[in-house]
């Protein structure tokens, strides 16, 4: 091979375009069938997803043998089997349920008349009610349901499963009520929260870990029949390594519109899947089931730096520096880009999504960009080490 088809293969393995990944690769992928041979301890198969008895989960999660099998048998069903479970009861005793919903409703209740409006990262704001970071706000309305909720074997065990030890539950409520709107067929959290210009700046092997570092979730606070809009879900779909960027291009999108499978839920199931399915939120077509479901949003603990680091005082002390060689010319744009990136925060998570909203995209501001821009605009480093310390306090939970 000559150096310059070399270099060329290294430069579209590694960076990856708008028109990565080949459709008819992925239509063969997602037509895959899941045979129930392959999962022994799944009760069920429907339209490709393996269900679980949460009864059953409950009685493995005491024994020392059974429990690592069924959570091996979890790991694989995420990685390359259909990518998405279901656990019937994962939360048993209904009013364990109903008084967490009671809780949510009066969070809605109480946002509304202080004027927020929660908007969806892929659906129309309004539409719906949501309750950013309803994990630290369930907690605080009310400890010992939300040591009720969350004591869940199942919650507990699938999150270990694919995340390890130490991970880190966050969860937002979701309410689709009755017209409410579909969500855009997506995958979530990294990469799926970025532009495709901001994923193309990701190397490809971060598209491979993206999906490892978190576990999405939801529990059903109602019955969900299909007319009331449960998830719609492409299984096998995270298996397509492009997908992140390929996803959003319309031969893709009619695919998922044509071929995506949605179970009913009951009161109490719990549906988890890997975070690069291929989903999204159904329309709720029903008249009177206001479909409520708490999603998890479970995080690697690995997803952190190892030092502390205070990036606000860093870029407070450093702004004066660096707009004195912007002025001067000491400093070229390509090298004040780069002390911003060693200076500032680079990524717009974790924060708080009812003060901190995204603006003009699926994530807020980043630290760096508003570092870049202040620079940009001439700031003055009085004024900037005020929008420092405003954006701080947003950040807050």
């Amino acid at each position: 091979m000559d150096a310059m088809t070399l270099r060329r293969r290294r430069r579209e393995t590694v960076w990856l375009d708008r028109q990565a990944g080949d459709f008819e690769a992925f239509r063969a992928l997602v037509s895959k069938k899941t045979d129930p041979a392959d999962w022994p301890f799944a009760a069920a198969v429907e339209k490709n997803v393996l269900i679980y008895d949460g009864r059953e989960v409950r009685t493995i999660a005491r024994d020392l043998e059974a429990r690592p099998e069924l959570m091996a048998e979890w790991v694989e069903a995420f990685s390359s089997g259909p990518g998405v479970i279901v656990v019937k009861g994962a939360i048993a005793d209904h009013a364990v349920i109903d008084r967490a919903s009671e809780v949510f409703n009066a969070i809605v209740q109480a946002e509304k008349e202080k004027g927020k409006a929660a908007a969806d990262h892929f659906a129309k704001a309004g539409a719906n009610d949501r309750i950013w970071n309803s994990l630290q706000k369930h907690a605080l309305a009310d400890a010992e349901n939300f040591v009720r909720y969350y004591a869940s074997d199942a919650i507990a065990m699938v999150s270990e499963a694919w995340l390890g030890r130490g991970y880190q539950m966050t969860a937002q409520m979701n309410r689709v009520n009755p017209s409410g709107k579909a969500q855009v067929p997506h995958r979530d959290y990294h990469l799926g929260f970025m532009s495709p210009e901001q994923m193309q700046s990701y190397p490809g092997h971060i598209h491979g870990i993206s999906p490892v570092l978190t576990l999405q979730g939801a529990v059903a606070h109602c019955d969900m029949p299909v007319e009331s809009g449960p998830t719609l879900l492409l299984p096998y779909s995270q298996a397509f390594f492009e997908g992140y960027l390929a996803f959003g291009r319309p031969e893709f999108q009619a695919h998922f519109a044509e071929h995506h499978v949605q179970l009913p839920l009951e009161k109490g199931d719990a549906v988890f899947f890997n975070p690069a399915l291929m989903h999204g939120a159904g329309n709720n077509v029903s008249a009177d089931i206001w479909r409520m479901a708490n999603l998890l949003q479970v995080s690697s603990a690995f997803g952190r730096a190892m030092e502390s680091i205070d990036r606000d005082a860093m870029c407070k002390a450093v702004y004066p520096a660096l707009a004195a060689a912007r002025r001067s010319g000491a400093l070229t744009a390509g090298e004040i880009a780069n002390a911003i990136a060693a200076t500032a925060e680079g990524y717009a998570f974790p924060t708080n999504l009812d003060s901190d909203p995204p603006l003009g995209g699926l994530a807020p501001k980043t630290q760096n960009t508003m570092m870049a821009e202040a620079l940009a605009a001439g700031m003055a480093p009085a004024a900037f080490a005020a929008l420092v310390e405003t954006q701080a306090d947003k950040r807050r939970a």
